[in-house]
């Protein structure tokens, strides 16, 4: 084989070998930009996931703090009611105490 031919033959290899690498770096690029835009998608949806159980929780808790505070007040006013209804049961009591004692105060003066 002639000299000329081996360092066309030379030649069109190495194009070859440049054309190859060339295309193995396209492709490469590719990949890179296609995971990219995967994770970036990824990461958009796990973003939206978290905010949505966020809003879910904070939901929740706020249906607890409600019906907590609901029940406290509830148990407030059953208290006070007592108080109230036990205050009243003594007002008579009270009375003929404060007039009793008034009574007795006037007789031991006289």
């Amino acid at each position: 084989m002639p000299r000329q031919e081996v360092l066309e033959q030379i030649k069109s290899v190495e194009q070859e070998a440049d054309d190859i690498v060339e295309q193995a770096e396209a492709e490469r690029e590719e990949l890179v930009a296609e995971a990219r835009r995967e994770a970036d998608e990824i990461r958009s949806e796990a973003e939206a996931e978290a905010n949505e159980l966020e809003a879910e929780r904070l939901a929740e808790g706020r249906k607890e703090i409600e019906e907590e505070r609901e029940r406290i007040r509830e148990e407030g006013e059953k208290a006070r009611d007592e108080l109230i209804e036990e205050a009243e049961s003594r007002i008579d009591d009270a009375a003929e105490y404060v007039i009793s004692t008034f009574e007795e105060a006037v007789n031991a003066q006289t």
